[in-house]
């Protein structure tokens, strides 16, 4: 019902019946009194009007479901608290009115599911009882914060935060929402920071919106959603998708990364993995091409790339069948490519005019060459087929009648062995297990082993062992063994259920090494294991064959002195190596080799002719085990080593200084790669098909041998799981290539080995162990000489680098308001905690008057058990099946300790709380100075650090000291024993002395030193914990300000008064940044605010910046290439 009029009409007092009532936009200032009679009232809309009270009828709508009062001018005073008393009212939308606080009453609405309002602050009180609430509309406030009993809305189903300010508010409570299915975020100020590590829990979360965020990557947690099908993450300023994450978004339908900073590299290829996806957006990017695993999404359905800077998209675009919608526009140097057309067979392959039949290539390795068998071609005679058609039609229908037949027999059969199964299952358990039975099917990919097709064709099937593997060997080789190597035998057979059975045996040859028998046994296990065969493996030895062994062979078993294969043992040998010389020429990012004569002739002024110093590291450390010297010669100074090896005989340089020969256009001959094959009775060398003409590793197939033709260089890559035929096949297909056609005299064929490649074979294939191109040959100190502008030369070579730490702005303090609150929310999750000390080889309790208390030198174990807010379930629930709790392990670790307490931990305690925890259990390892917050924040602040073991003796007239200190958030205070020296006070810190007397009644005095600039807190907390400390009656404390200092014990114990640092302003400024080049790309990432000298690698490079100086930290084991891009990133900062 809509009404228009001033008055209310007296007729609707009269419609009793009515169950929906829509008052919108009616001009209405206060609730109608002939509302009262509508007993039977169900839903309710008046929105955009005038209220501003809700008092009168509305509290006797007992049948009330829904409310919806948007737009209007209702306030918190004028909300009756008997209106949240309805037991049926379930939906109540009061967004967009004057409130500035919850209605009071609300928060005993009980029944309420879905709520909606805009106000400034929540109550805690609010959501203690609120636990049926399924939809929460928080969104256009100035929220800055949410209640921490939020936890509670265990049921909760949609949760919208949009538009609230909510940059310092962490989100913990998120993760205890697990049924959670809708999540909008837009414009919350979320950050890497404040948004939750890990949402394992939210199994049923489908729907996230993080737009507006400014969000510089996405958050790692959301790959471990597995039913999310909606992703929004437009508006912010990410700059790529994370590969191996992204595929775990296997429900994925939705994905919306608008207005971004993602370029090509951006979009992971595999993006293709995510058959799911429906619709992608990625408008208002910089984006100039897309991956082709984009185009692999077979349900995409809409594709949003407006507003790039599109060049071209993948032939593939036109594969989408599915794609409805295809948005391209503002794009405008894009050019469509054209549509594929169907190839046609033997299309753009060449072939060389080789006999490659089967007959030829036999004969030429010397084999039998069996007699071609005639074709028969059978007359066709009429009569004969209508014979064969009237035959036909009876066979089908004697087959229907057969069939109906055989499939009540299998069900019949089937009856009786699912009711002789559950008769012997009951004694099933009684009786003793077979040697096979027992055995455990270990964890192996059996298909890196074994081809597919194993042991799935009736007959014999052999592999030859080969540097630590399997090899399958060709027909014509069955029954010839050699004498140093190792087999495998696999027969095969079909019973009479049309049933595989095999037999395996291993073939030990009596001069085989060590490592092909071993290797020959354990891969005959490893071949039972991928057929799931009952047999055992068989050990057949040289000379001492079982008969069933040779009744496997139609002819007798030959042997041939030596071994085919190499053995998987390094054999210490000189290594030999031809001379060659290379010219070098600038490709791209990388460099091309072109090999020249070993002569004076070659040289030109205008080339390198060392190749470049990376690819002589590269050489040396790969091919030459680091024992070759690497020698940089220049022009006018070469040594006499130089021009002998050059054919100068006595060394002396030549007459003519090199000359300008090489054409400045000169271009190298493409590379063509082909691929060995056996064809319908023929060798085939098909050349294969290069993508945009750029060679990559990824098409060479281990199964497949290939010969890649670069002139100069012949080369035979033979891969790890080809044959043995068309191995020796392609040794002589490459010298009758190599030989069509003139080549100098230093052009060379090569054979090249899968995973044992050299350099030079490595640089004809674009990307394949790229390095980063960094000069060697300049030092440091040139670099400052010259004034080389390292910036410019990074972005000439292209190199990648992630420099985005350096220039974001230092992670603000935690306050001591928001620290407290933190500690007491993780404190309150906390039901128990346990704590037990490493005493020799076993662990003990500890003593709860320790607790808080550690030593360097010792080992830790604390297990917490956690609250959850599944406590909120059902009561109609039992107790032990809800998963109400959850085990945490912390290992602590000293700085002194050795891992001897951890392997102690890991092989006695660990074993026995997963099964205690049911297997609910997670193992936290830390470091002393290295603990996360949530760990110290049970122990209130009060976190005591002493030196060497707890139960060792020491001098009890030694004098300790002890520094409080916090970095970066009051949870991360400690009280750290130092060593006594009056040099290592601050003005900003406090600290405590405790100075013993000669006597023995352990009787002494204690100092608490506060420094003039200290935090207040800290002085009220360090009194504290000396009070614990120290509760003696022979111990004297006394709380000294700074200038207070006594003369006589004070400065006694520390070793004398000496000047001291007075300002600690660095504690608010210093930043220490981590540089390495572990990801592939120089990237410097930050170290949080509590770090210490333990957080330095040794295998990177540190900054320290603390506000004044900037401090580059070397790693013993760091490269020169992370000190150079280091060097140049310390001078940014």
């Amino acid at each position: 019902m809509i009404l228009a009029g001033e008055k209310f009409p007296d007729a609707v007092s009269s419609m009793t019946g009515v169950q929906w009532l829509k008052l919108d936009r009616t001009n209405l200032k206060e609730i109608p009194k002939e509302m009262g009679n509508l007993l039977k009232l169900e839903h309710l809309s008046l929105t955009r009007n005038n209220l501003e009270k809700l008092y009168g009828e509305l509290t006797e709508l007992n049948c009330l479901r829904t409310l919806n009062l948007r737009h209007n001018n209702v306030k918190s005073s004028g909300i009756p608290a008997e209106l949240f008393h309805l037991e049926e009212l379930s939906t109540l939308d009061l967004s967009h009115n004057n409130l500035k606080e919850v209605p009071e009453g609300l928060d005993k609405a009980k029944s309420a599911l879905s709520f909606k309002f805009n106000i400034d602050s929540i109550p805690n009180s609010l959501f203690i009882n609120l636990t049926d609430l399924l939809f929460l509309d928080l969104s256009n406030n100035n929220l800055e914060t949410l209640p921490p009993q939020t936890r509670r809305l265990a049921n909760l189903q949609t949760f919208i935060l949009n538009n609230n300010p909510l940059g310092h508010f962490q989100l913990r409570q998120l993760p205890s929402l697990l049924n959670v299915e809708t999540l909008h975020m837009r414009n919350t100020q979320r950050n890497l920071n404040n948004f939750p590590s890990n949402l394992e829990n939210l199994t049923n979360l489908s729907d996230v919106d993080l737009a507006q965020n400014a969000l510089p990557k996405v958050p790692d947690a959301l790959y471990s959603l597995p039913n999310l099908k909606r992703l929004n993450l437009s508006d912010n300023e990410i700059t790529e998708l994370s590969t191996a994450s992204l595929c775990k978004l296997s429900a994925l339908r939705r994905l919306y990364v608008n207005d971004n900073q993602l370029d090509f590299e951006g979009i992971p290829s595999g993006i293709g993995k995510l058959g799911n996806l429906e619709i992608f957006s990625a408008s208002n990017n910089h984006l100039e091409m897309i991956p082709e695993g984009l185009c692999r999404c077979g349900s995409l359905k809409k594709l949003n790339l407006s507003s790039n800077r599109l060049i071209t998209l993948p032939d593939a675009i036109h594969l989408l069948t599915d794609l409805v919608a295809l948005d391209l526009r503002n794009n405008p140097e894009l050019i469509m490519p054209p549509k594929p057309v169907e190839i046609t067979r033997g299309a753009g392959i060449e072939f060389y005019n080789i006999d490659f039949s089967l007959q030829n290539q036999l004969r030429l390795a010397g084999a039998n060459v069996p007699a071609p068998t005639p074709a028969q071609n059978p007359s066709k005679d009429p009569i004969a087929r209508k014979m064969r058609l009237r035959r036909g039609r009876r066979d089908h229908e004697e087959a229907d009648q057969d069939q109906a037949k055989i499939l009540k027999g299998m069900k019949d059969i089937a009856k009786e062995k699912n009711r002789s199964v559950q008769e012997e299952t009951k004694a099933e358990s009684l009786k003793p297990k077979r040697w096979d039975e027992t055995l455990e099917k270990p964890p192996l990919d059996y298909s890196e082993f074994f081809e597919e097709d194993a042991g799935q064709v009736a007959g014999l099937t052999i592999w030859e062992i080969e540097n630590f593997l399997p090899n399958r060997i060709d027909e014509v080789a069955y029954g010839k063994f050699y004498e140093g190597d190792c087999y495998i035998v696999l027969k095969t057979s079909l019973d009479e259920n049309q049933s595989f059975s095999w037999e395996i045996y291993f073939w030990i040859g009596e001069k085989a090494p060590l490592d092909k028998r071993a290797c020959s046994a354990i891969h005959a296990v490893n071949l039972r294991n991928y057929l799931g065969a009952q047999c055992r493996t068989i050990r057949e030895e040289q000379g001492d064959e079982s008969e069933e062994f040779l009744g496997l062979f139609d002819t007798q078993i030959t042997y041939i002195e030596g071994g085919r294969t190499c053995s998987g043992f390094f054999t210490v040998e000189d290594m030999t190596f031809e001379t060659r010389f290379y010219r070098v020429h600038p490709s791209g990012p990388s460099i091309h080799l072109e090999p020249v004569a070993v002569s004076t002739e070659s040289l030109d002024p205008r080339f390198v002719f060392s190749k470049s110093r990376l690819m002589c590291e590269k050489i040396n450390k790969n091919e030459r085990k680091n024992k070759a010297e690497i020698i940089t010669e220049m022009a006018g100074s070469e040594s006499k080593e130089f021009w002998i090896v050059l054919g100068e005989p006595e060394g002396v340089p030549p007459e003519e200084p090199p000359q300008e020969h090489v054409d400045p256009n000169f271009m190298p001959v493409p590379p063509r790669l082909y691929r060995v094959q056996l064809g319908m009775g023929y060798l085939e060398l098909p050349q294969v098909e290069v993508p945009h003409g750029k060679l990559v590793n990824t098409l060479l197939n281990s199964k497949n041998v290939y010969i890649l033709d670069c002139y100069l260089d012949v080369f035979v890559w033979i891969g790890k799981k080809s044959t043995r035929l068309v191995n020796a096949a392609a040794v002589k297909l490459s010298e009758e290539l190599f030989n069509m056609i003139d080549r100098p005299e230093y052009a060379l064929v090569t054979r090249v080995r899968e995973g044992t490649e050299s350099q030079i074979f490595k640089c004809k294939f674009l990307g394949w162990d790229e390095v980063i191109a960094v000069d060697f040959t300049r030092t440091a100190e040139s670099v400052q000489k010259t004034g080389a502008d390292l910036t410019k030369w990074a972005k000439q070579q292209e190199t990648k680098a992630d420099l985005t730490a350096l220039f974001i702005p230092r992670q603000p303090s935690m306050p001591l308001a928001e620290a407290q609150q933190l500690m007491e929310e993780w404190n309150e999750d906390l039901e128990t905690m346990e704590a037990l000390v490493l005493e020799g080889k076993k662990f003990v309790r500890l003593p709860e008057e320790e607790l808080g208390t550690f030593y360097s030198s010792d080992c830790y174990v604390f297990l917490c058990h956690y609250w959850m807010p599944q406590d909120d379930a059902d009561e109609a629930v039992p107790v032990d099946d809800v998963d109400d709790f959850q085990w945490v392990c912390y290992f602590w670790q000293g700085r002194d300790a050795s891992n001897m307490g951890w392997l102690t931990f890991t092989f006695t305690l660990q074993k026995k709380f997963k099964a205690l925890c049911q297997n609910k259990l997670e193992v936290v390892r830390t470091y002393q100075q290295q603990e996360n917050m949530k760990f110290m924040a049970h122990f209130k602040r009060k976190f005591i650090i002493k030196q060497g073991k707890r139960k060792q003796k020491i001098d009890k007239k030694a004098v300790e000291f002890y520094h409080l200190r916090s970095n970066g958030s009051a949870l991360y205070t400690r009280l750290v024993q130092i060593r006594p020296d009056a040099s290592l006070l601050n003005s900003a810190f406090c600290y405590i002395l405790n100075v013993p007397f000669e006597q023995e009644d352990d009787s002494g005095i204690v100092y608490v030193w506060i420094g003039s600039k200290s935090d207040s807190d800290e002085a009220r907390l360090i009194q504290e914990i000396a009070e614990d400390m120290f509760n003696s009656p022979w111990v004297t404390l006394q709380v000294l300000s700074e200038g207070e200092e006594p003369d006589n014990f004070f400065w006694l114990g520390l070793e004398g008064k000496k000047p001291y640092e007075t300002d600690a302003t660095f504690m608010e400024y210093t930043r220490l940044f981590r540089c390495s080049n572990e990801k592939g790309y120089f990237i410097v990432s930050e170290k949080c605010s509590d770090f210490c000298q333990d957080d330095l690698a040794d295998d990177d490079i540190m900054i320290l910046d603390n506000g004044e100086q900037v401090f580059l930290w070397l790693g013993a084991k760091c490269s020169e290439v992370e000190i150079k891009l280091a060097y140049k990133s310390a001078q940014n900062v």
